[in-house]
């Protein structure tokens, strides 16, 4: 049993043919999926997919390159949204600028937005991260000195350094196909040392396909093989991977469990 704790659902590539690609999926043994939304227009389509779908939750957020199109978007909108039973998260929500597509002080007023949001209802933040290390971490550093609150870095590909920092702050580190990759070495090092308790897997789909299916459209049946890949590099078993990972999920994404 694996889950796919970070997909795109209603993306172009996969919403399509959702049903097969569900069905791929539950084919190779991923039988739980967090579908991410984006941009305040999505929500509604994120939600009654997941509410359509047993295996099926989703998040509510603002990616970072919206930010600029969501700068009044306020705390009274996510957390209405975020009372769905099928919404166990917030996000994704963070700090890009590898393509600083909206301000960066919007992106960085939105994140605290979206902290704020997590602190409140105790969903876990879900962290985009590019290029913005140091104000990702004393972001989160700061808000946690106000009050904690639960988060994961999603997609990790930062250094070291950070996913210590990270993981001082009690948060949880998701890896995606890039750790497959042959220039991942410096990742695929983190990856063989993070915590076990502290671990989970996402495809991103349709983005990031791992080896063996880079230059596909990634769906979250990939899952299986980032999964492997980083059983390999820890030295266990691919069962156990899927179990703690499942395991970790469930612990963080606790309103999926109940």
């Amino acid at each position: 049993m694996l889950i796919d704790s970070h997909c795109h659902l209603e993306y172009k590539g996969l919403v399509e043919d959702r049903q097969g690609v569900l069905a791929r999926a539950r084919a190779v043994g991923v039988t739980g999926f967090l579908s991410i939304s984006t941009r305040q227009r999505e929500w509604d389509q994120v939600i009654a997919t997941a509410a359509g779908e047993e295996d099926v939750w989703a998040s509510v957020g603002i990616h970072p390159h919206e930010a600029d199109g969501h700068a009044d978007l306020g705390t009274a909108a996510l957390i209405a949204a975020s009372e769905h039973a099928k919404v166990i998260a917030i996000g994704e929500t963070g700090l890009d600028y590898y393509y600083d597509h909206s301000d960066r002080q919007t992106q960085q007023a939105l994140f605290r937005t979206h902290i704020a949001v997590a602190r409140e209802t105790g969903l876990p933040l879900i962290v985009h991260t590019r290029d913005a290390e140091e104000d990702t971490a004393r972001i989160i550093a700061e808000e946690m000195a106000r009050g904690p609150f639960p988060a994961l870095i999603h997609c990790f590909t930062a250094s070291a350094g950070f996913a210590g920092r990270m993981l001082e702050l009690g948060l949880t580190i998701s890896l995606s196909g890039i750790v497959t990759f042959k220039n991942a070495r410096d990742l695929q090092a983190i990856a063989a040392d993070l915590p076990e308790d502290r671990l989970l897997v996402e495809t991103d789909a349709p983005f990031l396909a791992p080896v063996p299916h880079r230059g596909q459209v990634c769906e979250p049946a990939f899952t299986a093989d980032t999964a492997r890949f980083v059983a390999g590099l820890r030295g266990v078993a691919p069962e156990a991977l899927a179990e703690s990972t499942t395991r970790n999920f469930f612990r963080l994404f606790a309103k999926a469990a109940a």
